[in-house]
């Protein structure tokens, strides 16, 4: 398991306009203005290792027509604007494993990119037990329109680099890269990491088995979350409905909310990934059903 200093605050978030909507009011103009980044942070588009990597809750940008939604901003230094640390382990992983990588800018508030855009948590009023006074009494309009401008970029993207391995005959390893809070609602978790899968736990069986040999961590099957494709967005998605060998990890955020620890538990992962890998080839399992 890796050791590395938890400690460190993650870089300071955006400065942002005050809260300035009127769900009320149509909509006419686009939700992204000049200025505001793309939904899309593309790394090694065309990297030779088999893995691709995804990050759906990387960021926690706010588009300026949206100011903070009225969060606070001790709130946007929380769990539940983003996954904190996982930008840095993703953009880490893929350096070191050369595998493309896609990370989403906005912050989860806006817009969750690892939900259907039609459940209800697609856009949030509560997180946790934190209330979201911009998402409140929203017209499908609004919501349409974070889908099109954030949702869909991205995942197309995700969906482009995968079409074209696909096509090409790459074989490829599906990815998705999140954290965890430690502590949910008052109740503590004691999983560093966890292992997450639904349908097919061909890859996710492999690595527990590996991760198992491991006594310094406490590694969760399907914890914090289990996965389901009704609920969940990448993995059912990019995974399972391609037949592709796929997997969820859920990194528990204190053990990266550092650079050191970023660091440390990259390599660790890549570590596991290509151990893993070697099990999936001897076992015949690699190829796409």
């Amino acid at each position: 398991m890796p050791q590395a200093p938890v400690s460190g605050a993650a870089d300071p978030p955006q400065t942002l306009m005050p809260v300035i909507m009127n769900a009320g009011s149509p909509v006419s103009v686009s939700l992204l203005a000049e200025g505001d980044p793309d939904p899309v942070e593309l790394l090694r588009k065309d990297g030779g290792s088999p893995f691709v990597l995804s990050a759906e809750h990387a960021g926690r940008r706010f588009p300026r027509r949206l100011g903070t939604l009225g969060v606070s901003p001790a709130d946007l230094d929380r769990h539940i604007a983003w996954d904190i640390g996982i930008a840095g382990v993703t953009r880490r992983l893929s350096e070191l494993l050369d595998a493309p990588a896609v990370l989403q800018r906005y912050s989860r508030l806006v817009v969750d990119c690892n939900r259907w855009p039609t459940a209800g948590d697609f856009v949030i009023r509560f997180s946790e037990d934190t209330e979201i006074p911009g998402n409140s009494g929203l017209e499908a309009a609004h919501i349409e329109s974070r889908a099109r401008e954030i949702f869909h970029p991205y995942h197309d993207t995700v969906s482009g680099i995968l079409d074209a391995r696909r096509d090409s005959g790459i074989e490829t390893v599906f990815v998705a890269m999140h954290s965890c809070t430690p502590v949910y609602l008052g109740v503590s978790r004691p999983w560093h990491v966890g292992v997450l899968y639904d349908k097919d736990p061909r890859f996710g069986h492999i690595l527990l088995e590996l991760l198992a040999e491991d006594d310094g961590i406490c590694v969760g099957d399907n914890e914090p979350y289990f996965l389901t494709s009704d609920k969940d967005y990448a993995v059912p998605v990019h995974g399972e409905q391609r037949g592709i060998p796929h997997v969820e990890f859920e990194i528990r955020q204190d053990l990266i909310e550092s650079e050191a620890g970023q660091a440390a538990w990259a390599k660790w992962i890549a570590s596991v990934l290509r151990q893993g890998l070697g099990r999936l080839r001897e076992s015949g399992a690699l190829n796409n059903r």
